[in-house]
């Protein structure tokens, strides 16, 4: 992160099941990742973009860029300026019980496109921010079921099951598994593909049709959330790296970034701190 950029990723003890983040980038790239919750960001200088679905998204002040869980996309300056955003991660639980709530929809709530014009929503986004640095747990849970109730109802809908219904997506979903038991020593895409009985370009593309990405990408992703998890247990961000499979810190921390936004340290350090009623969250 340079100079002139900033991030603060955190979570407030006051309002469960939400993490925030708060940026403003420039030169800052994010690689082809995913999240295991949904994200609702909402832009206030500059302008966004980013891939998803095969095509790429542009946001400008009062949009807001929204994704759901296990979807792959990407995101950079949409402008030489950059961008300045306010974001909600609220986990599935949070997201489905407002869903039951205020909306009609059923199955998986989720939203129909990666990108809206709302104004409306994105002031609930700066408020559910604002309240929780004041320490007013009522007031951004409030807003927050404000936003997520509009954007459902306008722009949202059940998502679609996803199955591994042909050979070669099955195919693709045992190479998750096994990239998965073997994070820490994965296989090469040619070993990977003969253990699985296919060859190393269709196991590819099969790869990139189901989960969005190349099989080494995808282990880059999950490698992440996993520290992810050791960090918010309280592992130092130093075995965290070489428990996932990184060779060092310096190696978690460049693709920490490259997903998160934040340093592995200052995510951290987000996740542990609980902030005094009345005082505003560090920049």
């Amino acid at each position: 992160m340079t100079d002139d950029e900033s991030a603060h990723y955190w979570r407030s003890p006051k309002l469960p099941g939400i993490d925030l983040l708060r940026a403003r980038y420039i030169r800052k790239t994010f690689a082809r990742h995913t999240h295991e919750t949904y994200v609702i960001a909402a832009i206030t200088e500059g302008v966004e973009a980013f891939h998803h679905g095969g095509s790429v998204h542009r946001v400008g002040v009062g949009g807001l860029a929204l994704i759901n869980p296990d979807t792959t996309h990407t995101g950079h300056a949409g402008i030489p300026e950059g961008w300045r955003y306010q974001v909600l991660y609220p986990d599935a639980g949070l997201v489905a019980r407002i869903a039951a709530e205020t909306t009609t929809i059923r199955g998986t709530p989720g939203f129909a496109v990666p990108a809206v014009h709302d104004p409306v929503s994105a002031r609930h986004v700066l408020a559910v921010h604002r309240a929780l640095e004041e320490g007013n747990a009522l007031a951004a849970d409030t807003h927050l079921h404000a936003a997520v109730a509009r954007l459902l109802r306008s722009h949202g809908g059940p998502l679609p099951e996803r199955s591994a219904r042909t050979a070669a997506a099955r195919t693709a979903q045992r190479a998750r598994v096994l990239l998965e038991e073997r994070m820490t020593d994965p296989p090469s895409l040619e070993g990977l593909a003969a253990e699985l009985g296919t060859s190393s370009f269709a196991l590819l593309r099969a790869f990139r049709r189901l989960h969005g990405m190349p099989p080494h990408a995808w282990l880059t992703d999950a490698r992440v959330h996993r520290a992810r998890a050791l960090l918010d247990s309280g592992l130092p961000p130093a075995q965290a790296a070489t428990a996932v499979g990184f060779t060092d810190q310096a190696h978690l921390t460049r693709h920490f970034g490259r997903i998160v936004g934040v340093p592995p340290g200052a995510y951290q350090r987000g996740r542990a701190r609980t902030y005094k009623t009345g005082g505003p969250a560090p920049s």
